[in-house]
């Protein structure tokens, strides 16, 4: 079968992880987390992230940001958010349907906040004519491949709490961003000054699952658990999410994995820019290449790879690799867009 290049989300799962599941599956343990098996994975979270760590596993990314982030306003404030990212773009209101909060999508061409674009949010009326700006959502690597350096964060993260405003990252590929600078996953996100993670497990081998952290447990002040049981995101099963989990984190699989996939990135951008008519449109920081090529051969190769049109206009695509993804692999991809690229129009 040949691989995909269209999401980290179309990979198989881990064989680490399918044989924590396996593992998990030996007799009864009592239901909705309160197991053996959960208590551990949480403890290894704390272990990681620090001793006041709070976490609570969910199912999919949508269900950790929007439990998260209901934890933290109140109905008239407001998460501030890059208009690319998920929480804006792909998980179809869901924030706002379950809080009644809004989103404040602000414009970003490289899929990153900056200070400066944060700073007329401090300027508006504190009046109860508009909502009050609480959060600030930001992905980590974010929609557009991109990474927030640690200056960055950090300098984000003392301007929102200067304003009396939280951190919220989206860490769908929070290790992938991990692995490609170099850092520990308390590194970069706890010890620059974020408040809330969106741990993400989906993107990088597990089943399914993700994990809420929340840095300091009165960030919530006890409101996770009802948040996740209303959201309809607390596992009765809970085991076979946490098992996968601590399998993430035993031995750092979940760098090794996230590492082989930004390894299998660059591999494809290096192939593939030297191929005419094949332009990289973005800095290849972790496991995601985009490109522009001739409009005609995008549905030819598609016969033969799945992959998205991420930008219609120009167009340009999106491939992305992940832990499963092999050098093979890659090498037959370039060698397909090669192919399409050499042949005859019509």
């Amino acid at each position: 079968m040949l691989r995909t290049f269209a999401s980290d989300n179309n990979a198989p799962v881990a064989p680490d992880i399918l044989q924590a599941i396996v593992d998990a599956n030996g007799g009864d343990a009592v239901s909705y987390g309160h197991d053996e098996l959960t208590e551990r994975a949480v403890e290894q979270l704390r272990r990681v992230f620090g001793e006041s760590a709070d976490a609570y596993f969910v199912f999919n990314g949508t269900g950790a940001n929007v439990v998260a982030l209901s934890c933290l306003v109140r109905p008239y404030e407001a998460v501030i958010c890059p208009a690319s990212a998920h929480l804006q773009t792909d998980e179809c209101g869901a924030f706002e349907r379950f809080t009644g909060c809004k989103v404040l999508p602000v414009a970003a061409k490289d899929g990153k906040l900056h200070v400066d674009d944060l700073i007329p949010f401090t300027l508006g009326s504190r009046e109860e004519h508009h909502v009050q700006p609480r959060v600030i959502s930001i992905s980590q690597s974010t929609e557009f491949g991109t990474l927030y350096r640690p200056d960055e964060l950090r300098a984000m993260c003392t301007f929102a709490h200067e304003n009396g405003w939280l951190v919220h990252v989206d860490g769908a590929r929070i290790a992938n961003a991990a692995a490609a600078l170099g850092l520990g996953l308390r590194e970069c996100t706890r010890d620059l000054g974020v408040d809330v993670l969106s741990f993400g497990g989906t993107k990088n081998g597990l089943l399914l699952g993700e994990a809420i952290v929340f840095f300091d447990k009165a960030l919530h002040a006890g409101a996770a658990a009802f948040a996740r049981k209303q959201a309809m995101q607390l596992a009765s099963k809970m085991r076979y999410v946490a098992a996968q989990f601590s399998a993430l984190l035993e031995n750092d699989r979940w760098h090794e994995y996230a590492a082989h996939a930004n390894a299998m990135a660059r591999r494809l951008a290096e192939r593939v820019s030297a191929i005419p008519g094949v332009r990289i449109t973005r800095p290849v920081e972790c496991n995601a290449v985009f490109a522009t090529l001739d409009r005609a051969i995008i549905p030819q190769l598609q016969q033969q790879y799945f992959f998205y049109v991420f930008e219609e206009s120009m167009p340009e695509v999106r491939w992305m690799t992940h832990h499963a993804t092999t050098a093979q692999d890659v090498d037959a991809f370039a060698e397909a867009i090669t192919r399409a690229v050499a042949a005859p129009a019509g």
